[in-house]
């Protein structure tokens, strides 16, 4: 396997790689990852199922888009291919450290400046991609409301339905979503898609993003998340707020958008996001007809 990375790394820098150093790097529970060198260049790799190709692919376009805008820093996508049994995703390697206060700030004002840029009339991307492990669709909807409300929630609902697991009916539940959101349509703004606080980090360059699962939606839903699985320093809302203020009524719609993230944890861990999910429900009365 690795010289078969060996080989094709080679043909993709133009120049012989050989992998002399290869150290074992923690890198979340899907992927086994890695830093290899020749003695001279670094990359960061990943290895997963031959099968688990196309979330690498989906993972690079993410990347590479969120590169393209020049705002938000992101480890460079080199090449993607498969060995004999196995998927790989080659990076630059950033070597990286937790953010501090004054990284969190400038974090907060990159983001704001990303959900600024692009005129993109409709919410989507042009392909499906993941969340974590599980398909994320990304059809092209010009209603807000329905693109969140069919695309996400209804879709994460649908596939609890198909592991025994109900929140209540989901036409009902997704026509609540549309109502709730019906008078809301903001610009569509390029998301990271998966911002919590272990997709961020410090490097040499400043901060960085990483494991995006990027669409054009609701900048919304990027702030909301960071409020969810710990949160992030209040500098960072400071900064983002500083270039580009919230609307009013962010904080309404805040446990909607986490609903989606509470429901695809659902799906993949179960066990207390069961009762996580059931609250949320509770709390925006998805279930009233």
């Amino acid at each position: 396997m690795w010289q078969a990375i060996s080989d094709q790394l080679s043909d993709v820098l133009e120049h012989p790689f050989t992998i002399r150093e290869r150290d074992t790097l923690p890198g979340g529970d899907v992927n086994d990852c890695y830093c290899i060198s020749d003695g001279d260049q670094r990359y960061f790799i990943k290895l997963n199922d031959k099968e688990h190709l196309p979330v690498f692919e989906a993972e690079a376009e993410s990347l590479r888009l969120l590169h393209e805008t020049g705002f938000v820093t992101v480890p460079i996508s080199r090449y993607m291919g498969i060995s004999r049994d196995k998927a790989f995703l080659v990076l630059d390697f950033l070597p990286m450290k937790s953010m501090d206060t004054e990284a969190a700030h400038t974090l907060g004002q990159q983001l704001a400046h990303l959900h600024q840029w692009g005129e993109q009339p409709e919410y989507g991307f042009d392909l499906d991609n993941f969340i974590g492990l599980t398909p994320q669709p990304n059809q092209w909807r010009r209603k807000w409301c329905r693109f969140f409300a069919e695309q996400r929630i209804a879709w994460q609902l649908q596939l609890c339905e198909e592991k025994g697991i109900e929140f209540g009916n989901i036409d009902v539940m997704t026509g609540n979503v549309i109502e709730i959101l019906a008078a809301h349509q903001p610009k569509p703004s390029l998301l990271h898609g998966d911002l919590w606080h272990g997709n961020t980090a410090l490097s040499v360059d400043g901060p960085v993003i990483f494991d995006p699962a990027s669409y054009w939606g609701d900048r919304e839903c990027d702030i909301a998340m960071t409020e969810l699985f710990g949160g992030f320093p209040e500098s960072f809302y400071n900064g983002y707020q500083s270039v580009f203020p919230l609307d009013e009524g962010y904080n309404q719609r805040r446990d909607l958008y986490n609903l989606y993230h509470l429901l695809n944890h659902c799906n993949l861990f179960g066990g207390e996001y069961l009762d996580q999910v059931e609250h949320a429900v509770r709390k925006l009365n998805l279930n009233s007809r």
